[in-house]
Parts: C-alpha cells; structure tokens; sequence
C-alpha cells in the first residue's frame, strides 16, 4: 500500500470513529427507532431508491433522522434491483483464496484518464476497495443476506464477486431486504411517482427540493438532500445525446429516462468523465422482439462461470477481458442490424455453467432469452470451436485468446449432440462513469472543489470511481460504500443543524 493511499483511509477513518461511522456495525444493530412527531416535519431527503438511496436511508434511520426518500418510477428499487451478477467485496470469509488485488485491479480498469484528477480518483478507489470487505459483512452479518457463492468476472485476477445460493438474484435480494427494513420504521416515509424538479439553496447552503408527483401532488421538503438518482444511460436524446453522439442507435438496458445530473449543476455541482459510458458486451436480443431498443441484460456471471462467445459460430476473444476489451472486438465486426444497431454473437453455456449458474439460466430460458440447443444448432464451424476451448478448459492446450479461468465449464468431448445453452447477444449501452464530483465524505463539489454545505451524491450519479470501464460487481459495491458514508454524513449534519 502507498503511503498517500495509508494516509487518505487513516484520515478517513478517524473521520469515521468522530461521527460514530457504521462500520462499527454494532450500533445498527442496537438503534432504537423513536417515531417522530410527524412525518411531515423536517428530516433528510433522498432521492432515488436504488441500492445508494436505500444504503443511505438505513444510515439516517440508524441515527433517528426521518428520511423522506422520492422516487421518480411507480415502484422502487431502480436499476440496482435488476443487478444479476453480484457484489464485489475483498477479502472475505467466503473467498476461496487470497485476495489482495481489488485495489489494483480497479486502478487497472480505470485507464488514461488516471492521469485526470489523479488524487480524486484514487481516495474513492481506496475507499471502495478497502471498505468492501466491511460492506459484504454489514449485509450479511447485519442484514442476513446471503452472499455465499463467490465467482471471477471479467477484469478481475480473483474471484470477489459475491451473490447467493438461491434463486433470487442478488441486487433483487439486497434491495428488497433494506426496503422491506426499511419500511418497518415510523421515521420512514416512501414517495414513488415522484420527480424532483429543482434543488433548493439559500446563500452555499441546500436546503431541500421541490417535487411534482402523477396525481397532482406537488410542493417543497426542507433539509439535507442526498442524491442517489442514478445514471444517464437512458437519457438517448438528452446527456447521452450531448456527450456521447457516436452511441446513437446502440439499444440500452435503462429505462428511456433524462439524466438527473442538470438538477446538481444549476446548484453549482462539478461534472466528471460526462462522456466516459460503458456499453456492455451482451444484453440479450428477444427472439419474439429482436428490435426493440430496450434490453435485458445477460449477467456477466455466465461469462464468469465459463459461459463463451461466438461470431459466425467462432469464438473470436477472451471472454474474461473487461466489459470495454469484449465490446471492442464484438463492434469491430459488421453489425448485423442497423436500427438498432446491434451484432449477431452466440452466447454459449454448457451443463456444467447451467448447473453453476441455474437460477439465472432458468429464468432467460423462462423468458425466452435463451433456448437448450446442440452443437449442431450452432452452425458448421461451431464443432471445432467448441472441442478447442473445451482442450483449453481440461488443461489439454493453451487457451489461443489467452483466457486462464474456465470456472465450472465441463464439457470436454465435444460432439454434434452434446448439449448446450444459447442466447443471441449484443452490445447495449449500460452505465454512465460520469456524474457530479465528490469527496471521500460524498459531499457533492463546486468547480473550486468545495463542498457545496447540504449536499451529498452516491451511486451511478457521481463520477471518477470507475474511469474508463466499471468492473462487474462493483456498481453494487459502489452504492452501500458510498450511499452509507453519504447517510452518515448527512445524519451528523442533520443532527448539528438541529
């Protein structure tokens, strides 16, 4: 460890210990919730409930502030509850062997623009990486979450990314265990339907934010505010369209929503890496719909545990490259449709990564996303390429694209018959990198790097965790680390304004 990295997270948790920080776990557990005189008095306000907002509320509540939480869709949870591949967290007891890489490995990913606010970046990395371990274990030893089965994605050296035994998909798990908490408690209050359509200031103080909701209710809530209102991944004629013009046409797999990040700027919040988007390498096109532009995500979990990908029945890359390395060598080939824009590639399963991965695989089989097929299915050249990896994954010749973990993959006498699982895939625009700057305390900067008094931003909303490319796993991560630190903080600024 550096010794500038040493001293950030030194700083960072005597910061933590003077406001009673909740990787002391013990104190979450032990809070008494005392209802306040009435939920319409003044409290904290977060906007979004996806992991970030909902890891910021338990914080709040945990230090008896009401929370009044705004969600702008009918029903809550946002992209976070869609999450299928898991959470990042080292090390942990449930890692098989270990693992000292995270920090280096999200340095790696981050890429040139490193170089770009150097120092920013690498306080949150050091931030998210080291306080990773202490985010697994509130959300299993605190919450009961399981988080047992542990894989390797693509990008990392070590299998980090935790997700449960059972047939829930982790991010629907995580999300609909601190909501349903969350719900217990009087100082709790939940607004779905409903946008907030300015941020309130007075003088460098924010003070709370206006809201509309379908119905017609509308009006004013008064306090700190916490932003956790997600990406722009969605915004296609508006951010996205600014910053990123050359993904015109590429399909998503977000909902066609505008971007939240004006709402900080007319506040004076500072952007970061606005035009740093990650497109995934594989949401799935739906035989029954193959042009609309809105997909469903193929976890990268498949790919994890052994799953390859194929090109006019080839296999043409190493699966386990990151989601920017697989994208490029996918869109370097003829798109096979223009509108939208997407690529004919097999993703391809055998039993061994069905029995691994089944509770994901059933459901795209359920939904019609992916089909049980053979060998044969896939085309005349298919055979060949399929015997290859499967001489790479038995240890019988090196892997020719480089790939060195073959997870529970089995098949290892390919014939025409051999049974496997497919599904078409294709790029999809995914998650934004960039977002308002903040600190290692989640306060939201101004252009002069200050923080802006009242204001505190977690989740897809900010920007220079990630860089150039996000590791699979560490959205999740991204949003209990950051969305806890951020609830801290506003719960000790709420509780010294008061």
């Amino acid at each position: 460890m550096s010794r500038r990295r040493a001293l950030v997270i030194l700083s960072f948790s005597l910061t933590c210990i003077l406001i009673a920080h909740p990787y002391s776990r013990k104190m979450a557990n032990t809070t008494k919730f005392m209802p306040p005189q009435s939920l319409t008095r003044t409290g904290a306000i977060v906007v979004g409930s996806g992991l970030a907002g909902l890891s910021a509320a338990s914080q709040l509540i945990s230090y008896n502030v009401p929370v009044h939480l705004l969600e702008r869709s009918p029903k809550p949870g946002g992209n976070s509850i869609k999450a299928s591949s898991g959470i990042n967290g080292a090390p942990t007891k449930y890692q098989p062997i270990p693992d000292t890489e995270f920090y280096g490995d999200t340095l790696k990913s981050v890429g040139k623009v490193l170089a770009n606010s150097r120092d920013k970046r690498e306080n949150l990395i050091s931030l998210l990486t080291t306080f990773s371990s202490d985010a697994i274990s509130w959300l299993v030893d605190d919450r009961g979450i399981d988080l047992s089965k542990v894989a390797q994605l693509g990008g990392h050296s070590r299998p980090r990314t935790h997700r449960g035994s059972g047939q829930t998909p982790p991010g629907a798990s995580i999300v609909m265990t601190l909501l349903n908490a969350l719900k217990t408690s009087p100082l709790f209050q939940l607004k779905t339907s409903c946008l907030v359509t300015k941020v309130l200031k007075s003088g460098d103080e924010v003070t709370g934010v206006e809201y509309t909701c379908e119905g017609g209710e509308a009006g004013e809530l008064h306090g700190p505010v916490v932003f956790a209102s997600g990406g722009f991944a969605g915004d296609a004629e508006g951010l996205l369209a600014h910053y990123r013009p050359d993904l015109a046409g590429f399909p998503s797999t977000n909902d066609p929503k505008p971007g939240s990040q004006t709402l900080l700027t007319d506040v004076g919040a500072q952007l970061l890496d606005m035009e740093l988007v990650q497109v995934h390498p594989t949401g799935f096109v739906d035989p029954k719909n193959p042009l609309t532009p809105l997909k469903f995500l193929a976890a990268e979990i498949l790919r994890g545990e052994g799953g390859l990908l194929m090109l006019d029945g080839r296999r043409f890359y190493n699966e386990m490259e990151t989601r920017e390395n697989v994208t490029n060598a996918i869109t370097r080939n003829p798109a096979a449709d223009a509108s939208p824009r997407q690529w004919n590639v097999q993703l391809v399963l055998d039993e061994g990564v069905y029995n691994a991965a089944k509770s994901h695989i059933d459901f795209y089989l359920w939904k019609g996303l992916m089909r049980k097929a053979t060998v044969a299915d896939l085309g005349p050249n298919a055979l060949a390429s399929i015997q290859q990896y499967a001489d790479a994954a038995a240890g019988r010749v090196g892997d020719p694209f480089g790939r060195s973990t073959f997870a529970d993959w089995n098949l290892r006498d390919a014939t025409p018959e051999s049974v496997v699982y497919v599904g078409r895939v294709t790029p999809v625009v995914h998650f934004t990198m960039g977002g308002v700057v903040i600190n290692e305390r989640s306060e939201v900067l101004n252009a002069d790097d200050t923080p802006i008094r009242g204001l505190w931003a977690a989740g897809e909303v900010t920007g220079g965790v990630h860089g150039e490319n996000r590791l699979g796993g560490s959205s999740l991560l991204e949003c209990v680390v950051f969305g806890r630190i951020a609830g801290d903080q506003a719960a000790a600024f709420f509780n010294k304004s008061k």
